[in-house]
């Protein structure tokens, strides 16, 4: 896997000051994409045992709220399988701190239902998860005073909680 940025002091993609990874590699091509360059797998930078190091790093101060990984697309197979070790390591690390995650695919329909199924790494990914926000950005729900997500369509996921559950519980930020 390569990934295309790290920001250091991210505040803008979840909740508190959070770190947050770009990966690169998607499949989706959403029309308007703010990062349509992270859709080449080959862009930006390989994703080393010492990135994570790296980004372990970032993520100790006790002001880092956690870890925020977006794309490109996270859950692709091929970077699921990368972003594992990065997130096992973050949560033995930082049991206190959340992982938030940024999906085009859907948490039921696709994630849950169809590669939880086919693919025992997605099962171990969703583990990690504490927020998945799911569902591809549509240009003609665009709407700016959405809280970190771009489109209407896009949900807020509680991931233990829903998974608990079998059914879609929403975060909201009184949360």
């Amino acid at each position: 896997m390569n990934y295309a940025d790290i920001k250091r002091h991210d505040i803008a993609n979840g909740t508190g000051v959070r770190v947050s990874l770009f990966v690169s590699g998607c499949t989706h091509h959403c029309k308007g994409c703010f990062n349509s360059e992270t859709w080449d797998f080959s862009y930006g930078t390989p994703f080393t045992q010492e990135t994570i190091d790296q980004i372990l790093l970032y993520c100790k101060p006790d002001y880092i709220a956690g870890l925020s990984l977006l794309g490109g697309e996270p859950f692709e197979r091929e970077n699921q399988i990368a972003l594992i070790p990065l997130v096992k390591q973050f949560k033995e690390l930082f049991p206190q701190k959340t992982i938030w995650c940024w999906s085009g695919y859907l948490f039921d329909r696709d994630i849950r239902d169809t590669m939880s199924v086919k693919w025992p790494e997605t099962k171990e990914f969703l583990f990690y998860l504490d927020i998945l926000v799911d569902g591809e950005f549509i240009e003609a729900q665009k709407n700016h005073s959405l809280v970190f997500r771009g489109s209407s369509n896009q949900r807020i996921i509680l991931v233990p909680e829903s998974l608990k559950e079998n059914k879609i519980l929403l975060w909201t930020p009184a949360d």
